[in-house]
């Protein structure tokens, strides 16, 4: 089986490469900006004209879309979440129509939810920021694209790798930079948010899992740890981890990313039942690798070599 991975060198498409190289059944290619990549694609500026030929030289059996914009001006979100997504849907109705499609969207489609309530793939969506209104309009497209195609709106992902634009990443590199220093003060805004946390390793696995899947799939799955956690918690949990000595300080400010939503949690029942995927990672576990990741992130940095 050929699986074209997008976005590969992402957070999460790394992870994605990494699960799939487990499978000796499985031929993995690597799509992407990088000069390493095997098939250049870049979804931001990508016409449907070159993608499809691309797409026929690849003859992939499945594609896995984890390339998006998480940050940036909407014009930029657009390109990539919403054009971007768009355009790889006509490509591969033109070049390989029976290509099973894995697309990466997000909770943030959702936007906010009521307290205590687990969010399932039927519920209204109402994204209060551009990121995720572009992501909703990328699932939009996936959904009606009449493809062999799944979309797995994805929890706040943690765990080894995490980028410094999500707060568990930046926390990390907060807390790095800090040391052993006593007198130490992270500033943060509030913390006092509820969020469904999932390791970027079981993000993985799902997608893997729906790539090879035998069968139709639903449409959309969600993809995240099942119970909201408060953001205060994860980052005091970080802490300890880390062996902070300073202090945590909450100014009232929030994240433009996040907009409104003080309560996040996904209904992870569909994907149980479909996938047979349930998370393997505790949020401790998650943690407790991402400090440690970083810390070899840091000594490979000091010593010249890759980072990873």
């Amino acid at each position: 089986m050929r699986v074209l991975v997008l976005g590969y060198t992402g957070y999460l498409g790394g992870h994605v490469v990494e699960h799939l190289r487990l499978l000796p059944e499985i031929g993995v290619l690597h799509a992407g900006r990088s000069a390493q990549a095997r098939f250049g694609i870049d979804l931001a500026t990508a016409d449907t004209e070159r993608l499809a030929g691309t797409l026929a030289t690849a003859a992939p059996d499945a594609v896995i879309n984890c390339a998006g914009a998480v940050g940036g001006d909407p014009v930029r979100l657009a390109e990539v979440n919403a054009r971007g997504t768009a355009v790889l849907c006509e490509a591969l109705r033109q070049a390989a129509p029976k290509a099973r499609l894995v697309h990466l969207g997000s909770a943030a489609e959702y936007g906010p939810g009521g307290k205590g309530v687990r969010v399932t793939e039927s519920a209204p969506t109402r994204p209060l920021s551009p990121y995720g209104a572009t992501k909703l309009a990328g699932t939009v497209t996936v959904t009606t694209s009449g493809l062999d195609a799944v979309v797995l709106r994805v929890g706040n992902p943690v765990g080894p790798g995490a980028p410094p634009s999500g707060l568990p990443g930046r926390i990390t590199g907060m807390l790095r930079e800090a040391g052993g220093d006593r007198e130490a003060v992270l500033r943060l805004g509030d913390l006092s948010a509820y969020r469904d946390f999932v390791d970027a390793r079981d993000v993985a696995r799902a997608a893997v899992l729906a790539a090879t899947a035998s069968g139709p799939l639903p449409r959309v799955l969600n993809i995240g740890g099942g119970r909201a956690v408060r953001v205060r918690d994860l980052v005091h949990q970080l802490a300890r981890i880390a062996g902070f000595q300073g202090r945590i300080e909450e100014d009232g400010g929030g994240s433009a990313r996040s907009g409104d939503v003080s309560w996040q949690c996904s209904d992870i029942t569909a994907a149980r039942e479909a996938l047979l995927w349930r998370p393997s990672y505790t949020l401790v576990a998650s943690l407790a690798a991402l400090w440690s990741a970083s810390a070899s992130a840091a000594t490979a940095r000091a010593e010249g070599g890759p980072v990873r």
